[in-house]
Parts: C-alpha cells; sequence; structure tokens
C-alpha cells in the first residue's frame, strides 16, 4: 500500500500535467490528462476498500474512517440505477434513459468538501446553483427604499440595479474512467471516486477563472477590468495595477478607499479583505512587508493595517497581487436538469475501460469593478520602523502621499523613514520575557547579567541598560 505522502505527491503531479494540458489548448492532451488524474483516484478507492468487507452494514464511523460517508436511500437508489446501466452492453443509452436524477445532496457534499480545503472558495461568494439556468445578481448591494408613488422612472431605476447571470454559459467537464471492479464494490464506492473526480475537476478548473479568468470559456476573473470595451468573444483586459512600496496606514487606507464606493458611486461599508498573491511572492514580499518583531524577540505575520486574510494561489501572475472585498465575486456551480454522468466515446484514450463524463455548469464574475484592485507589489519593501519629522509647512495631501510614497516625497513637511533597532526594554516587557530570552538579549546587547532568579536577572539587565545610556 503507498504511503500517504506518496498518494499526495502522485496527486499532485498529475494536477499539474492537467494545467500543462488546459495552457497547451489541445483538446486531447486535456481529456487524457484528466482521465489520468481520475483514473489515479480510481486506483486509490479500489485500494481502500481490499480491507473492507460488508460496507453497507458499517456505522458512519467506520466508513468515515475509510474516506467515505453514509449514503442516503435516494442516493444509493441512484447509483444502483447508475451501476446497472454501466454494466449494460450499451451503457450510452441506459444512461440517456435513466428514470432517476442524481440527487442534490451529492453536489452538496463536493461544495462543503471544497469550501472546507480550499480557503479561496470558502470566502466567496460560492453557490451551488443545481438546475438553475439563470442567476439574478444585486449589483449595487444594499437598495434604498422608495418613499411616494412607484412611478415608470423608479421602475426603470430599480431594474437596472439588477443582473442576470447565464448559469449555462461555461461548462466543466470531468472524465471518469470506471472499471468493471469498481462497479462491483457498489454505490457506497462508487459516490466515493465519482465525489473525489468532480472535486478534484472543480478546484483545478475554477482558481485560474476565479483569479485571472478572461471570461472566453471561462468566468470573468478578479484581475479583470469588467467595465472596459471589449467586443464579444474577446478576453476582459486586466486592471491597471497600483504600484504599493509600503503598507502603511496611510497607503493602505487610501486603497480600501477605492473599494468602499459601489458601481454606482454610492458609499459602502468595507469588512475584512483578502489579498491572493503567488507563493513565491508571498514569501519573498508579502512576508517581509507584513512581519514586525515584538518586544520579547517573537514575531507576529501578516500584520497590515487593516483585517485582511492573505490566501496563496498559483494563478496570481509573480510581481501582482488581489486586494478585494472577496464576497463581492459571485461564483455558481451546478448540473444540467437530467444528472451529471453520462457515457463518452469523444476520445479513445484508456481502452481497458469504458469512460464516462460528469459534466458541470456555471459561472462567475466580481459583483462590480470596484471591489478589486491589482497592486503592482515587485517593489514592496521589508516592514521597518517610521520616524516621521515634519518642519512647519502645508499638510501632506493623501494624493501625494499615494503618488510619491513615503521615502520619495520632498514637500514640506519633509517625511524620513529610518529602520530603528530598540534601544531600551522595560521592567514590564523583560518580565515578558523568559530568562534564556533576557539573557539572550543581553548577551546581544553586551550586557554582563549578575543574579540567580529572574527579577534579579530584571534589575541587572536594567542597571547595565541605564549605565550604558549614560555613557
Amino acid at each position: 500500500m503507498k504511503s500517504k505522502d506518496v498518494k499526495e505527491l502522485m496527486r499532485e503531479e498529475l494536477a499539474q500535467k492537467f494545467n500543462s494540458a488546459l495552457e497547451s489548448g489541445d483538446a486531447e492532451q486535456v481529456a487524457q490528462a484528466f482521465a489520468d488524474m481520475a483514473d489515479n483516484i480510481q486506483q486509490e478507492v479500489l485500494e481502500r476498500a481490499k480491507d473492507a468487507a460488508a460496507v453497507e452494514q458499517m456505522d458512519a464511523a467506520a466508513l468515515a474512517a475509510r474516506g467515505l460517508r453514509q449514503i442516503t436511500s435516494e442516493e444509493k437508489k441512484y447509483y444502483e440505477a447508475v451501476i446497472a446501466a454501466m454494466k449494460t452492453e450499451t451503457p450510452k443509452q441506459a444512461l440517456a434513459n435513466l428514470d432517476v436524477t442524481m440527487p442534490k445532496t451529492i453536489i452538496e457534499d463536493v461544495f462543503d468538501s471544497l469550501k472546507a480545503e480550499h480557503k479561496l472558495l470558502s470566502v466567496i461568494d460560492f453557490n451551488n446553483t443545481t438546475h438553475v439556468t439563470e442567476w439574478i445578481l444585486n449589483k449595487n448591494g444594499k437598495q434604498k427604499a422608495k418613499w411616494g408613488d412607484i412611478t415608470a422612472e423608479f421602475e426603470k431605476e430599480l431594474s437596472g440595479e439588477f443582473e442576470k447571470l447565464d448559469m449555462i454559459m461555461f461548462s466543466l467537464t470531468a472524465f471518469m474512467p470506471i472499471a468493471k471492479s469498481m462497479l462491483d464494490l457498489g454505490p457506497t464506492w462508487l459516490d466515493s471516486y465519482v465525489r473525489q473526480v468532480l472535486q478534484d475537476a472543480l478546484y483545478v478548473g475554477l482558481e485560474e477563472g476565479i483569479v485571472c479568468g478572461t471570461g472566453v470559456k471561462m468566468p470573468i476573473g478578479m484581475m479583470k477590468d469588467i467595465t472596459a470595451a471589449h467586443a464579444d468573444g474577446e478576453a476582459y483586459p486586466d486592471k491597471t495595477a497600483i504600484k504599493v512600496t509600503a503598507f502603511t496606514p496611510e497607503v493602505y487606507g487610501g486603497l480600501i478607499g477605492k473599494m468602499a464606493v459601489s458601481r454606482n458611486n454610492r458609499p459602502r461599508a468595507v469588512g475584512e479583505v483578502i489579498m491572493v498573491v503567488n507563493p513565491v511572492d508571498y514569501w519573498q514580499k508579502v512576508m517581509p512587508a507584513t512581519t514586525i518583531q515584538r518586544p520579547d524577540g517573537t514575531y507576529a505575520n501578516n500584520v497590515l493595517p487593516y483585517p485582511t486574510e492573505v490566501i496563496q494561489s498559483e494563478e496570481v501572475p509573480s510581481g501582482k497581487a488581489v486586494l478585494g472585498i472577496a464576497k463581492q465575486y459571485f461564483c455558481g456551480i451546478g448540473t444540467g436538469k437530467d444528472g451529471v454522468i453520462e457515457y463518452d466515446d469523444s476520445y479513445k484514450f484508456l481502452q481497458r475501460e469504458r469512460v464516462y463524463a460528469g459534466h458541470l455548469y456555471g459561472n462567475g464574475k466580481p459583483k462590480d469593478n470596484n471591489s478589486f484592485l491589482v497592486l503592482d507589489i515587485s517593489e514592496l519593501q521589508p516592514a521597518a520602523y517610521m520616524v516621521y519629522t515634519a518642519a512647519a509647512g502645508a499638510a501632506v495631501s493623501p494624493a501625494a502621499y499615494m503618488a510619491e510614497g513615503v521615502a520619495a516625497y520632498t514637500g514640506e513637511p519633509e517625511i524620513v523613514e529610518k529602520e530603528v533597532e530598540k534601544k531600551a526594554w522595560t521592567e514590564s516587557e523583560l518580565n515578558g520575557m523568559t530568562v534564556a530570552q533576557i539573557e539572550g538579549l543581553a548577551a546581544y546587547k553586551g550586557y554582563t547579567l549578575t543574579g540567580s532568579n529572574k527579577a534579579e536577572k530584571i534589575a541587572s539587565f536594567l542597571a547595565a541598560q541605564t549605565a550604558a545610556g549614560s555613557n
């Protein structure tokens, strides 16, 4: 039996292969790569099934221990019908004539798992649209109530506040090679396989669309300018990136202020925001810029002037970051009204097994153009203690500050940025440290401590500090 780490590594390699196939644009490569990924999942399920007998009689805890879940009676009926159809000589026709549809609880479970495992999907407005073909979006959030008579002019204004989104505009196909041995395991194991394949398909396909989707055969991403002019069938252009060299309160407040205006120029409250960034840029740029050292020598990470959840995503280009209001991105995925699984003979691969396809439909886009900003963080600097000295004169305008940054501004009053080393510690700060930390700090400062307990060492440290300050 393969170890868990080996399995995870293999799944990651197959997912990367699938991503490369998507980038190539070759339909057969995409289909083959996805089939390989699904076949690997099937082998994992078959392997787990070897040590499990009489699965149908297991309780929920026993099923969960094997990566399974207790299926409902409706789900069991559906899978039994699917298995019977797949075992026939003409599975394509048998599945097409199936008199039961996939229960919505299956897709609901897939959505719950996705939200639990992938942070980006858990924070946006991510919806299971089931069989719905159109979704109504409120363009501007809260609406003001109307006093007085309802006029034609008001009706026209109100109708402009909503947008109809076609939920079957884009399709996502998950190929599922299914061996006869898989069918023989019964409904519970087939359910485990189907859910894992659909989950992997959604995750690999959705993240790209949500972050940087072009709007061509995929959702419109957070990085796109949805108000820019473009012809039908053309990709939406990227937003102009705002250059940021430091996450100071003034700079960060200015950025969030841009998002505090809805698409109809109404002010809106902004709660917690998200920052989506490439993993490499996170460690090389964002982490150093948002990490500070506490007085006790420990560090605090992701320290920003306003509540922000930092999310790493491989889909964000190098040198860029996305700052936005998570719930202002809508994404909906559902199934066709006739179910999700059908026989597929469009590609000739894995000849030893029959291949089936699960079809999902959906759409996604930012609810307005102000909800997400693209930042240029290529020259983002590490966090530093700041000292401001101001001579008499006019106040610095926020516009000048945003345009030129702290270090570049040369007007009045003068603003100077300096890195400052902490010079002195109070008794209260030292009491918050361990004896080892106090001794380490003393060694760094060149102090010789005396005393056999913490209180005596603190007194010795403060005396040495005072003596050093008077020299």
